[in-house]
């Protein structure tokens, strides 16, 4: 004998709509976030706003200084020291051609051709950063020291008559002149351009190098027309790493140079730190990054990479 159970009732129409999923970490990001954000406002947002308040003060250390919105400090500053502008601006540019011109074919080296010693030719270009910036800019000092073998080597090539000839170095000696300067400013930036060169390069796949070369092209056609296109995020990468902080770069200028080859770096630290005309210094400050803004802009606009601004 059967016996015979209910079937179970439908389910009703509302139980049987799905719930749309719970939201779950919607302020994850913004927290994730909080930290940096802070540290912005901070170290940067809130030092920037003081020192807006200080280049329009007047006043003395001795008095104190108030904000009168003085904006002839700007102009002041502007008209005494744009040499130091234009000779800062003229030493980053030539440090980062350098760079440019020393770092790809190293880049392009480990990109394609290391092979095994990627890693330890890697480990050799960001090695100087073990070292002390000033030890690195102070040993340069003894490698131009004049009698040495490298003065040496460039008096018997004739290259110290050629850069006499332009102004940049001073009869047999390259110490404390603008090559020593740019020199300095080269070495110590050079990691700054080889890195960001190797990381786009690196992307590129080698077969489009392949396809070039069974559409019969030479390997400078390739290069001019895959490889260089294909790697100018790097470029553009590099070479604002190593302009922007070359042009605002007193350590070299300091250390190598003369009284001559003084940077708008150098003026900005004698202004705070010595003269203590805080106003002026503040005024240089901020001249010298809207100038550098705008420069880089104008370049990336150029450059056709508008997605790095």
């Amino acid at each position: 004998m059967t016996t015979l159970t209910e079937a179970p009732p439908p389910p009703s129409p509302a139980a049987s709509e799905k719930k749309p999923p719970r939201r779950r970490g919607r302020w994850t990001p913004y927290l994730l976030l909080l930290p940096g954000i802070l540290w912005l406002l901070v170290f940067f947002a809130l030092p920037m706003i003081y020192q807006a308040s200080t280049s329009v003060q007047t006043g003395s250390l001795e008095e104190g200084y108030k904000v009168t919105w003085h904006f002839a400090t700007y102009w002041d500053a502007l008209s005494e020291y744009w040499p130091q502008f234009v000779r800062s601006v003229l030493y980053a540019a030539s440090a980062t051609i350098l760079c440019l011109l020393l770092g790809y074919p190293l880049a392009y080296l480990i990109a394609f051709r290391a092979g095994r010693w990627r890693n330890l030719i890697m480990i050799l270009v960001i090695a100087p950063f073990f070292t002390s910036f000033l030890i690195r800019t102070l040993a340069w000092k003894t490698i131009l020291a004049d009698g040495g073998p490298v003065v040496g080597a460039l008096d018997t090539l004739h290259v110290l008559d050629v850069t006499d000839w332009l102004g940049w170095t001073a009869g047999d000696r390259v110490l404390a002149t603008p090559l020593a300067v740019v020199c300095g400013l080269t070495y110590n930036f050079l990691p700054f351009m080889i890195l960001p060169l190797y990381s786009s390069l690196e992307r590129i796949d080698p077969r489009l190098h392949e396809a070039a070369g069974d559409l019969y092209a030479r390997p400078w056609t390739t290069f001019r027309k895959v490889t260089f296109p294909l790697s100018m995020p790097g470029v553009v990468s590099g070479t604002l790493l190593t302009f922007i902080p070359a042009a605002g770069d007193y350590v070299n200028a300091d250390l190598l140079g003369s009284a001559d080859t003084r940077m708008v770096g150098n003026v900005i630290q004698t202004q705070f730190l010595r003269i203590l005309d805080y106003p002026t210094a503040a005024a240089l400050s901020f001249i010298l990054m809207a100038a550098i803004l705008f420069m880089v802009t104008f370049y990336i606009r150029r450059s056709g990479t508008e997605d790095l601004v």
